[in-house]
């Protein structure tokens, strides 16, 4: 089986590289293009503020990249942490020149990559009453973290910076997402987002998911590709490793079509 790695852009591409290495085939067909945010003024604005709070967090290695590329060059204040939910965002922020001992991401051997899982790692930098908190997204998003930093006291704000688009695939891309209509069995979607999830309809309004495979990387985004009709979704961590050992599993059981989560 090849796997489709749904990821933006450069995200897929390393993706694809970390996959091959393991020993598996893989492709990229990015289901969403990451652009600049509508106010580029606010993430300056952002910039100019950051030594007034407690914690940044940033809800992608995207929101990393693009908070970075659109601040002054001037190195990260200290005492402020940069909060993440994941090992991508925790790679982005190492990247971008966070000292390590400011940035606070879940465990690379925690159950999950999310919100839930960061909470309690911030809650226990508190107390928060009358501390501050700025949340680094694309248009949009879950509040899920937000709110529970205001039950706790926190003042929470919030900065746009990037904007999530339709994909326009290009040939490699487009011809491996005709590979995957014709011969699902030869291939499985790996999803991270359920935006991306979201796109697949316009891309393909006449397709038959039944007899596809996804694995998705929350549960979240295993409800969206059961959604959709996929006819089989598994859960998986977000690490190449992870995959590996799914893709090890399925040489000696092949997969079903039954839906599983």
């Amino acid at each position: 089986m090849r796997v489709l790695v749904t990821r933006p852009a450069a995200q897929a591409a390393e993706w694809v590289a970390r996959l091959q290495e393991l020993g598996l085939q893989a492709a990229a067909v990015p289901l969403l293009e990451i652009g600049g945010p509508a106010d580029q003024s606010a993430v300056r604005d952002a910039w100019s503020g950051l030594a007034s709070h407690r914690a940044v967090m940033f809800v992608s290695p995207n929101a990393v990249d693009r908070f970075f590329a659109a601040g002054p060059g001037t190195s990260w204040p200290d005492g402020v942490i940069a909060a993440g939910t994941g090992p991508g965002t925790q790679a982005a922020l190492k990247r971008a020149g966070v000292p390590a001992g400011q940035v606070l991401c879940p465990a690379p051997d925690s159950p999950s990559f999310d919100s839930e899982a960061l909470w309690p790692l911030l809650l226990a930098c508190g107390p928060w009453a009358g501390a501050s908190l700025l949340v680094v997204r694309g248009e949009g998003g879950r509040d899920w973290l937000a709110q529970r930093a205001r039950a706790e006291g926190a003042h929470v704000e919030f900065v746009e910076a990037y904007r999530r688009a339709s994909p326009c695939l290009d040939a490699a891309a487009r011809a491996a997402l005709d590979a995957a209509l014709d011969k699902p069995a030869e291939h499985v979607w790996l999803f991270s987002s359920s935006e991306a999830v979201g796109k697949l309809p316009d891309l393909a309004p006449l397709a038959d998911w039944t007899a596809a495979v996804a694995l998705a990387t929350h549960p979240r985004i295993a409800g969206a590709a059961q959604a959709l009709g996929f006819g089989r979704v598994d859960l998986v961590a977000a690490d190449p490793r992870a995959v590996c050992q799914w893709m090890a599993v399925q040489a000696d059981s092949p997969p079903t079509r039954s839906i599983q989560s």
